[in-house]
């Protein structure tokens, strides 16, 4: 199974196309670039996006398609709902472009309001910009984060056949998100940054944090950017390990209070294509790529799982044992005990007594809760707005 999945995340079958629309027709209406002082309904608009995809501007409601765009644009949404079009309703995602700086002003504003904090979502591979609104907007909600949420969301093509467009795409948006990061972390009114990642948005995050520490115009040492969360990552386990104790978790960030927390599953499937299409495990499974490894784990009793080596800094969470949906490649969104650990961790809260230890200090397992059975998983989730709820 792993290698015709690793096949069809290849995308060779569906590849990318510019479409039968000049893209320059997409954004030629005003709505697609708005004036400074231009007033939108913020009330309605709670939530704030940044994006490289291209939009579409030619019907009332706005879109975000699945191309490149030729620029970032800032804006706000709303939670998806049923819209209407031509007298048919269908799912879509209220949206309003922002001029730049009035989009910063107003994060500005609405950062003040609370107390300096900001939550950052990027999302992963098969996404499109309803589906990672919807996400977003759980987020907000289950977490009930005291400050602005915002998501970045570059053009993920939303289809499972299409993994390779999406990871092509997510390194093209490298140098987008990273300016965009670098920009919001050194705003001085911005006092501590949570960014949240999934899936294939680890590598648009690991090394965008790494630029902004190193170009930041903050005193010395000095980081706003301190709770890190890697949600389901793909991203090579090796790698990371190399590479993340000499930049993201370097021991003078460690000092000023940065710490990571990474969720992984063996019942990912989504990650075990990964690994069968790169060669290599994933962050975000721990799969024994070393099979004597393997042995010894089961010579000393324990599960045979592997992780990224003990750092400083670094909380690894395993919800194999919890593990929800068809792929679980999004626990933290679906599964009750992952939720519950997720929601601690966007509130700064390190330790859980719900945490079962493991053989190594920084890892630890989630179990099954018969208290809270898989039937209410949504509803503890939040993945059903409390109005919504039975």
């Amino acid at each position: 199974m792993a290698p015709l999945a690793a096949l069809s995340l290849a995308g060779c079958i569906t590849p990318v196309d510019y479409g039968d629309v000049r893209h320059a027709d997409y954004v030629a209406d005003a709505r697609c670039a708005p004036k400074a002082g231009e007033q939108i309904a913020s009330e309605a608009l709670p939530l704030f996006f940044v994006t490289s995809r291209l939009p579409d501007c030619r019907t009332p409601a706005i879109t975000l398609t699945r191309h490149r765009g030729n620029a970032l644009r800032y804006g706000r949404f709303a939670e998806p709902r049923e819209m209407h079009a031509k007298e048919k309703k269908r799912p879509g995602t209220p949206v309003a472009f922002e001029n730049e700086s009035d989009w910063w002003r107003a994060l500005e504003e609405e950062t003040d309001r609370r107390h300096g904090r900001i939550l950052l979502y990027v999302h992963g591979y098969r996404e499109t910009f309803d589906t990672t609104s919807k996400d977003a907007a759980q987020i907000a909600r289950m977490t009930g984060f005291d400050g602005p949420v915002i998501q970045y969301s570059w053009p993920s093509q939303g289809e499972v056949l299409k993994y390779v467009v999406d990871e092509t795409n997510m390194y093209h948006d490298v140098r987008h998100f990273g300016s965009f990061l670098r920009t919001l972390a050194d705003r001085p009114w911005v006092k501590e940054i949570v960014i949240v990642s999934h899936s294939l948005g680890a590598r648009l995050v690991i090394p965008a944090v790494a630029a902004a520490d190193r170009l930041s115009r903050r005193a010395a040492r000095e980081t706003n950017i301190s709770n890190i969360v890697l949600a389901s990552p793909d991203i090579d386990r090796e790698t990371f390990e190399r590479d993340i104790r000499d930049d993201v978790l370097a021991p003078e960030r460690i000092e000023r209070g940065r710490h990571m927390t990474i969720y992984t599953s063996l019942r990912d499937k989504a990650l075990a294509a990964s690994r069968a299409l790169h060669g290599y495990p994933r962050l975000g499974s721990p799969y024994c790529f070393d099979p004597f490894k393997a042995a010894d784990l089961k010579a000393k009793g324990v599960p045979e799982r592997c992780y990224p080596a003990a750092i400083p800094g670094l909380t690894v969470i395993d919800t194999t044992d919890v593990s929800r949906g068809s792929t679980g490649h999004s626990n933290f969104l679906r599964s009750a005990p992952v939720c519950r650990d997720f929601v601690d961790v966007v509130a700064d809260k390190q330790t859980r007594p719900e945490r079962a230890a493991t053989h190594l200090p920084h890892v630890f397992r989630l179990l099954p809760d018969p208290a809270t059975p898989k039937e209410r998983d949504d509803i503890l989730c939040k993945r059903i707005p409390d109005a919504e709820a039975p």
